[in-house]
């Protein structure tokens, strides 16, 4: 990528110097067709699985041998490659993690989602895999249904394909190079500044809404759950607790009384309008959007952003991973953002609206929307509906 510096240009009195950058696009990779399976493994109950899903598919048993059946495949002109790449964890950490990055630099193969098959290992040896071999997912195969399979194999794809097309993608842009200031460094940095301050600001706020949690109802002063974000990274999601305790469990019984149509076809939110899991000091933190406030360590953790789309609860985040709803996964999650300050508060807001929204800020999302988002967010706080 080449910096080539215009001449410069005055607009109200003011200098700003301008930039181009040429951007180029990669190298052409031929028209390669992605099908079928590729296992690098043994296990048979697996495989199986896999061919009852694809139909088609190879199976090889080392890493290295992987590799050169696919640079033999991409270098002779072979129009088809494998959809997806599934590894049995019974490698080494650093064979796996060249492996994975011999996949990201490579052109054509980048595209291929890889994912490591962790069944029968424990919590500990897991993380140890993450932290080493980074790849692409880790799912226990042999635990999925088939449903669930191919559900997460179709997002991981749509996100490879998203993130491929930005590289490609040639272009040419002028810019000032204030504008060009605020990229995700500079909003990662913006989320820590702003988040230390308010956590300092806010501190007695937080005794005073913890003594009041605590006194109400039995339970924990803080609501911690599994939540989905960017990319669906799983973390732990912090809320003053505004339900009584075990309200997660009562789930089913209220279904009947969700906000959003649960007969329409395709992804569902929960949300019931005038719950009576919420507690009095419940229903006022939400109205007044104060439970949000622990997200603030959320930010500080690098989990969240103060501007994205919202966190998801794993069974809604596992609805939309289809190739028309995996989009909203590529923007941060977000205390605040666009369908929180177009729609809060509402309760004719219908699962399309939401994740329009969603989609439309994960497509947009720069640090002049977030900026506007947060000036409109004071006024959105107040909620006209107990939802």
């Amino acid at each position: 990528m080449d910096l080539l510096y215009l001449p410069q240009t005055v607009k109200a009195k003011k200098i700003a110097p301008r930039a181009r950058f040429r951007s180029y696009s990669l190298p052409q990779t031929g028209n390669f067709q992605f099908s079928g399976f590729c296992y690098i493994g043994r296990n048979s109950a697996n495989i199986v699985k896999l061919v009852e899903l694809y139909k088609e598919g190879s199976v090889l048993e080392g890493l290295e041998k992987t590799k050169n059946e696919l640079l033999k495949s991409v270098e002779q002109g072979k129009n088809k490659l494998p959809e997806v790449i599934v590894c049995e964890a019974r490698f080494d950490f650093a064979t796996i993690g060249h492996f994975n990055q011999f996949l990201r630099k490579h052109a054509v193969l980048r595209q291929i989602p890889f994912i490591l098959d962790v069944s029968g290992l424990g919590e500990k040896d897991v993380l140890l895999y993450r932290k080493h071999a980074r790849p692409d997912e880790m799912l226990f195969v042999e635990d999925c249904d088939k449903k669930d399979l191919i559900s997460k194999i179709s997002f991981l794809c749509k996100m490879k394909a998203n993130a491929q097309k930005e590289v490609a993608e040639p272009k040419i842009e002028e810019k000032s190079l204030r504008s060009l200031r605020f990229g995700p460094m500079s909003k990662r940095g913006f989320d820590i500044l702003v988040a230390s301050i308010a956590l300092l600001l806010l501190s007695p706020l937080f005794l005073l809404i913890a003594l009041a949690v605590r006194l109400e109802s039995r339970g924990p002063v803080f609501y911690i759950a599994k939540r989905a974000g960017r990319g669906y990274k799983i973390f732990n999601f912090y809320k003053f607790r505004t339900m009584i305790h075990g309200a997660d469990k009562k789930m089913t019984d209220l279904a009947h009384l969700n906000q959003y149509n649960a007969e329409v076809k395709g992804p569902v939110f929960f949300k019931i309008n005038n719950d009576p899991r919420i507690t009095k000091v419940g229903s006022f933190l939400r109205n007044t959007s104060l439970d949000e406030l622990p997200q603030l360590v959320n930010v500080l953790l690098g989990d969240m952003s103060l501007v994205g789309n919202r966190p998801l609860p794993l069974y809604e985040a596992k609805a939309l991973t289809t190739d028309d709803y995996a989009a909203r996964f590529m923007a941060p999650a977000g205390i605040t953002g666009l369908w929180q300050v177009k729609k809060r508060g509402t309760k004719d807001m219908s699962v399309e609206e939401r994740i329009s929204l969603d989609i439309d800020y994960a497509s947009k999302c720069n640090f002049v929307t977030d900026l506007w988002i947060i000036a409109n967010t004071p006024s959105a706080l107040l909620q006209k509906e107990n939802v």
